[in-house]
């Protein structure tokens, strides 16, 4: 028994060395492909470009970062799904990939079934924040108090239907039994600034675009979405801290190949991106952007997506969802 248990272990062993060397080996047979399926000068290009670079140099092949917008980052998505399945021709998808089926069921591809997770890339994290003249609330404790004292009375914008800051709002109210009063915007800016207005009570924002205007007093934030504080905003406590539990929420970036492409190159892929993420120009970008890097395993990030994928599909089922 012993002898088997060795000739095993160094089998898996010798297998997982080769596995890497492989890995280490794979160089693209032609020029990479990254599908960003939003338009130019967004948030999935500001963290893809920086990275691409860098595994190009890596992986000794020209990466074209080519933006294909439309219907919600679905058009791009089918592109990818039905690429030829060499680690060349990859997608640059964010959180709102996640429930992209339930808001867009025609889209053609489903997140889980047609790509295999590749790497992750950034994470933003959001808080929500109020306007502090507008609505009188010191603290969370307070918001929720008001929410139940006069339902459906306080406005809480988002970036439009179906996005992530839409579900963190429906998230919330299934959390804590308080009913809001949602005002859907085009885009996150919008919101932000009726909000400094003060033609709005309350958004979530990524930390990085409120923290000026919450130290300045402009805007209170309530709490982060986050299992830990965040060092842009060190007061301010996390819902969990806050007293309400299982409330995590942000705005995810990561890369994605077709799903029959196989473990060497989404290894090699995977590495070089991981690489990447570990530069000091990519972690000043990331502070800059109020983004965290979370250096981990190609399986870690895919028990992630999928997670979100659940959860967030979930929820988007019960918001009037889908979208015509």
């Amino acid at each position: 028994m012993k002898v088997t248990r060795r000739v095993t272990l160094g089998g898996l062993l010798a297998a997982s060395a080769a596995g890497s060397a492989n890995a280490q080996q794979w160089r693209p047979p032609r020029a990479m492909n990254w599908i960003v399926p939003f338009p130019p000068g967004g948030s999935n290009d500001t963290f893809a470009r920086p990275v691409a670079a860098h595994v190009s140099r890596t992986l000794g092949q020209p990466v074209v970062v080519e933006n294909r917008s439309g219907a919600g980052g679905t058009l791009g998505g089918m592109v990818v799904a039905r690429a030829r399945p060499d680690g060349c021709t990859l997608l640059v998808a964010n959180s709102a990939q996640s429930f992209a089926t339930v808001v867009y069921p025609d889209s053609g591809f489903d997140l889980l079934r047609d790509f295999a997770p590749v790497s992750n890339i950034a994470r933003v994290p959001v808080g929500l924040v109020v306007n502090a003249t507008r609505l009188d609330v010191k603290d969370l404790a307070g918001f929720l108090a008001a929410a139940r004292k006069a339902p459906d009375t306080i406005n809480i914008g988002s970036s439009g239907l179906g996005t992530m800051p839409h579900l963190a709002i429906e998230l919330l109210q299934r959390r804590t039994g308080i009913r809001l009063m949602h005002v859907p915007y085009r885009g996150g800016g919008p919101a932000l600034q009726d909000l400094l207005a003060g033609q709005l009570d309350a958004t979530f924002q990524p930390l990085s675009t409120v923290a000026s205007y919450v130290q300045s007093g402009k805007l209170r934030a309530l709490a982060v979405a986050t299992i830990r504080r965040e060092s842009v905003l060190p007061d301010v406590p996390t819902f969990a801290e806050a007293g309400v539990k299982d409330f995590e929420v942000s705005t995810w970036y990561g890369l994605f190949a077709p799903k029959a492409t196989p473990a060497v190159p989404l290894d090699a892929i995977h590495a070089a991106v991981q690489a990447a993420l570990a530069e000091p120009d990519i972690k000043r970008i990331w502070s800059e952007q109020g983004a965290r890097i979370d250096l981990e395993s190609r399986q870690a990030f895919g028990e992630f997506v999928k997670a979100e994928v659940e959860r967030w599909s979930a929820i988007a089922r019960t918001t009037g969802l889908p979208m015509e």
